[in-house]
């Protein structure tokens, strides 16, 4: 060896060494269809923190949301990055994580959160932040989670079509920035689908959680009426009102719902959970749970002549799937007199409940009334009808009862267990649309939403998981409904279903 090469030897090895560190070193965290459990394996095995994390999230709705025109977020947590912190440190300290340590979530901007605006997307609310959490986020926040952000939603959460707010404007659909992702929950679902943050809550009236889901490639699932606290939500029709998990996995879906489900005092409903609600919903996640699964082919929506074929032939690839893996199929499954039943079910009581909602906030209500509102010009155009409508109704006095009180609720409930029984059936199945997602602007083309009966005035619990793609890149979902507090159950063959098929992917263009 020449003295050059030698007095380089000591370089030499340094660089190698420095070469086999580096390589060493563990990847970036990808978030992009990171689940809950992936996140907190990577926080045990140190190649990831909280306040990371926070920063991947934030990063990339700086990137995406405004520039793309996606418009899912209307607040960003100005505590988001200090609470990562503290659960960075209490990781440390303790070696312990909590259920959803560090899991960042989007809140629809119907559910109070202390620290970040909740306005329902109206104008009547904007930059109201309420003295306090709903109840539902309080326990979220419990279990470790950071609410990192609020989405835009459907002004008032009244339609079920479009998700446009008197507050942010219209949200995009992921999959097609020229498409609507649904409503009124539609952006929890744009930013979830778009990887945006882990997961999110919607509010689901007769649509607004499985809509969404489901024009944007997502689980999402409508718990049983009783079994999540509604206080601290800004209600549309109370009587029908819950929150749902929306989520990439149903396993994400069964981690939240583990967290929000259960008692609470201030919501009266949900004594009817108790006893009813398992140690986890986790465990009953199997992918051999279709086995024996006794599942009705409701055919309504598939035989209209509106339905697009395209969402017809995914259905019934979807029957096909599900009896490949064990499940029996009752085809059809028919509820008698279902036209019948279902006449007149909807009532309007949103200025009352609006009313009462105020009423609660004391001083600190933005506005006194749903009239003000109207008086004062502080809505959308879009909902001017809607509006006087709902001020037809009086302002002291509901019609009708809640869904496990009122007559025609408990008749239409009672003709669905007995078809059910007589027909041996546990669940039944349907499109959640049968039509694809609408153009921006378009309010002609065949709507297809057919989420607002069977669940919403039964009290059932219904999930939508992926289906499938219609021309390539437009999302369809699968809508499963099973019996009151079937939790388990239902979560049960959706996972089963969603793991045979694993139709989710991610919108190309946020990748």
């Amino acid at each position: 060896m020449n003295f050059r090469a030698f007095t380089l030897l000591p370089f030499i090895i340094l660089v190698l060494l420095a070469s086999c560190q580096t390589s060493k070193e563990p990847p970036r965290f990808q978030a992009v269809e990171a689940k809950i459990q992936d996140i907190h394996h990577a926080l045990q095995e140190n190649r990831l923190t909280v306040e990371e994390l926070v920063e991947i999230y934030l990063q990339r709705i700086e990137k995406y949301d405004k520039s793309t025109l996606l418009n899912s977020i209307t607040a960003i947590n100005p505590k988001a990055r200090e609470r990562a912190k503290e659960l960075d440190e209490e990781f440390r300290q303790t070696g312990k994580l909590r259920p959803l340590h560090g899991i960042c979530l989007v809140i629809k901007d119907n559910i109070e959160t202390k620290d970040m605006p909740t306005t329902a997307g109206s104008e009547a609310l904007k930059n109201f932040i309420p003295p306090d959490d709903a109840f539902i986020v309080k326990k979220l926040r419990e279990a470790g989670a950071i609410i990192l952000a609020k989405s835009n939603m459907a002004e008032w959460a009244f339609s079920p079509y479009i998700t446009q707010s008197g507050t942010a404007g219209i949200t995009r659909n992921p999959y097609d920035l020229n498409r609507v992702p649904a409503g009124s929950s539609g952006g929890t679902a744009a930013a979830v689908a778009a990887n945006l943050v882990t997961i999110g809550l919607g509010t689901d009236t007769g649509n607004s959680v499985r809509g969404p889901s489901s024009h944007c490639c997502l689980v999402g699932l409508r718990p049983t009426l009783g079994l999540v606290s509604r206080d601290g939500i800004i209600p549309l029709y109370l009587r029908n009102d819950t929150a749902g998990p929306m989520g990439r996995t149903v396993e994400d879906v069964a981690h939240i719902l583990d967290i929000i489900a259960g008692y609470d005092p201030a919501d009266p409903l949900t004594k009817m959970s108790e006893g009813k609600i398992p140690l986890s919903y986790l465990k009953f996640l199997d992918k051999n749970g279709l086995q024996g699964a006794r599942v009705g082919v409701f055919r309504l929506y598939t035989d209209l002549p509106t339905a697009d074929p395209q969402v017809v032939t995914l259905f019934e690839q979807a029957i096909e799937d599900l009896k490949r893996n064990g499940a029996v199929i009752v085809d059809p499954f028919v509820i008698p007199k279902f036209g019948e039943l279902t006449k007149n079910l909807w009532c309007d009581t949103f200025r009352h409940d609006l009313n009462q909602y105020l009423l609660s906030l004391g001083e600190k209500a933005p506005v006194k009334n749903l009239l003000e509102v109207y008086n004062k010009g502080l809505f959308s155009l879009y909902i001017r009808d809607r509006l006087v409508r709902a001020l037809d109704q009086a302002p002291d006095k509901v019609l009708c009862q809640d869904i496990y009180h009122e007559p025609r609720n408990i008749a239409f409930r009672q003709a669905v267990l007995e078809a059910m029984a007589k027909q041996g059936v546990d669940f039944i199945i349907y499109p959640t649309w049968s039509n694809p997602p609408r153009k921006l602007g378009d309010l002609r083309s065949p709507a297809g939403d057919n989420s607002q009966l069977l669940s919403p005035h039964t009290g059932f619990p219904a999930i939508t998981v992926p289906m499938g793609f219609i021309s390539k890149n437009l999302p369809a979902g699968l809508q499963i409904v099973g019996k009151l507090f079937s939790e388990p159950q239902l979560l049960k063959v959706a996972y089963a279903y969603e793991q045979a098929t694993l139709y989710r992917r991610p919108p190309h263009k946020f990748d």
